[in-house]
């Protein structure tokens, strides 16, 4: 059956999205993309469904809006959508978000939090971190001494990756049953929680792990020109001020997927958007 959406905000990754969608059959109204096509927001309130950026909001006060120039606060958005049958969906709401919502009378449901997604997005975020390392690096990965901390989706995603290029690969963890795997895989396993004194021999270092964990003690055995590229969502997961102060390459890339492959991105928001539809029953 198809619908009308409602896009609001957003970046390249919410345009694509509106493309995909209309090639579909749908009926797709934009909103605060800084496209020539874009009409008021109010123009949300008919639609049955409205799609939310990736994140909502940065600040928890306005919608998040890269590609336009105005902006949006969240509580001028609330009147306009009715709920009721409406549905609702975000990117990345967060707890306080989704009450915030729910106070306004609003279920604000999020198309991030969904494995599908995630896993998607890994595959643009390890190649995009390959791709930021390349083009910082004066030589090849094949050989090259990696680290990869975190083995979450992207972790394993950027590990095998790393291995296929020919990187000599090293993974730390934290579970058990992930350092069984990352040995079953061929990589060399380390406890994330006792790098203490490991750290001297790699010349490139990927954090994914979203808490302050390389602190001074551990980029101080760094060499010099490692580079590092932190994966991680804010605040990231290095110290930004010791890494300066150590003189360390730090780049931090949070975000790659929007940056660097959007519209594979977008299809994923995509799939899980008609995924959840048709878990309420309303089967595209």
């Amino acid at each position: 059956m198809k619908k009308t959406f409602a896009i609001i905000g957003g970046d390249q990754r919410q345009r694509y999205l509106a493309g995909l969608l209309r090639a579909d059959g749908h009926t797709v109204r934009t909103a605060c993309l800084g496209g020539a096509d874009d009409v008021p927001v109010e123009a949300s309130a008919g639609a049955d469904c409205v799609i939310l950026p990736l994140p909502v909001s940065r600040d928890g006060v306005s919608l998040h809006t890269p590609l336009w120039e105005g902006s949006v606060p969240l509580s001028a958005l609330y009147p306009l959508l009715p709920g009721g049958d409406q549905v609702i969906l975000g990117g990345n709401v967060g707890t306080a978000l989704r009450e915030t919502f729910a106070m306004q009378g609003l279920t604000l449901l999020d198309y991030y939090d969904r494995e599908e997604v995630q896993v998607a997005n890994a595959v643009p975020t390890a190649e995009g971190a390959i791709a930021a390392a390349m083009s910082r690096l004066d030589r090849t990965l094949h050989r090259m001494n990696c680290l990869v901390i975190g083995y979450g989706r992207i972790g394993k995603v950027l590990s095998h990756r790393l291995s296929g290029l020919g990187a000599r690969v090293s993974v730390s963890a934290r579970r058990l049953a992930d350092l069984a795997w990352i040995d079953a895989y061929g990589y060399v396993p380390l406890r994330t929680g006792d790098l203490s004194g490991r750290l001297g021999g790699f010349d490139l270092l990927f954090n994914t792990v979203p808490v302050p964990l390389l602190r001074r003690d551990l980029l101080a055995e760094l060499r010099p020109d490692c580079l590092i590229i932190d994966l991680a969502s804010a605040p990231g997961g290095v110290d930004g001020q010791a890494a300066e102060e150590l003189s360390l390459r730090v780049l931090r890339a949070g975000g790659l997927p929007g940056k660097t492959a959007p519209a594979t991105a977008a299809a994923a928001v995509r799939g899980a958007v008609y995924h959840i539809l048709e878990e309420r029953g309303e089967p595209i």
